[in-house]
């Protein structure tokens, strides 16, 4: 009877706020990255790998092309949340979800707002 009590612990933990702010966070995280990746791949695409600023993503872009080197990049980035969001680093992935929001996202927005 004891995995019975297992049970209803663990369905509780799983609409515990704290795990709905966690698992938002995550999502955002996710939507973040997609969002770089498809104004990345918009702004290569029309510009050419320069206005890439990463340099090794620029190198990598000028070789194999941006769809290629996006969904790696895109892939290695959302693995290495995937990881940090089941370790329980929940405030980590917070930091860099708005890290990236302001030196990611946030720029390529001001770009596209003031793109001819």
């Amino acid at each position: 009877m004891a995995w019975i009590h297992h049970l209803t612990w663990a369905s509780s933990l799983h609409s515990h706020p704290l795990m709905r702010l966690s698992r938002l966070v995550f999502l955002l995280f996710l939507v973040a990255q997609a969002a770089d990746g498809i104004f990345t791949y918009v702004a290569v695409t029309a510009l050419g790998p320069g206005v890439e600023r990463n340099f090794v993503l620029a190198i990598w872009m000028a070789l194999v092309g941006p769809a290629p080197t996006l969904v790696v990049a895109k892939g290695v980035a959302v693995a290495a949340g995937v990881l940090v969001y089941r370790h329980g680093l929940h405030a980590v992935l917070a930091g860099l979800t708005a890290m990236y929001a302001v030196m990611a996202v946030g720029p390529w927005i001001h770009i596209f707002a003031t793109w001819p």
